[in-house]
């Protein structure tokens, strides 16, 4: 599948803002609130679906060869942080936001 700066910008978009709220999140909420949040695969889990939403926009934007394939990953690393925040509760953004780039990565990646 051949795509476009234009058909990946909501992609774009989503990994985006999904890196901003696990990061944030994390470095913020976890950390103040501490006990579960802090749990080390947990915090791990949020700190890699920032760090793959960041690096799968990245390559999205240079119109990488390899983007449907680090899609695939990033869409399962995020559906993975979103069942974790939601299990550990009180990160209804984070849950949302992880969801969200998980659907969009889906639709970019190779099957």
């Amino acid at each position: 599948m051949d795509h476009t700066i234009t058909s990946m910008q909501p992609c774009i978009e989503a990994c985006t803002h999904c890196h901003h709220v696990c990061l944030q999140t994390a470095m913020t909420h976890c950390l103040q609130i501490g006990g579960k949040h802090l749990d080390p695969d947990h915090f791990s889990l949020m700190m890699n679906c920032a760090e793959i939403c960041q690096a799968s926009a990245n390559l999205q934007l240079s119109g990488s060869e390899f983007v449907p394939k680090l899609c695939v990953l990033c869409a399962e690393i995020c559906a993975a942080c979103a069942v974790s925040c939601e299990a550990i509760g009180e990160m209804d953004e984070c849950v949302r936001a992880c969801r969200k780039c998980a659907e969009s990565c889906s639709s970019m990646a190779v099957v």
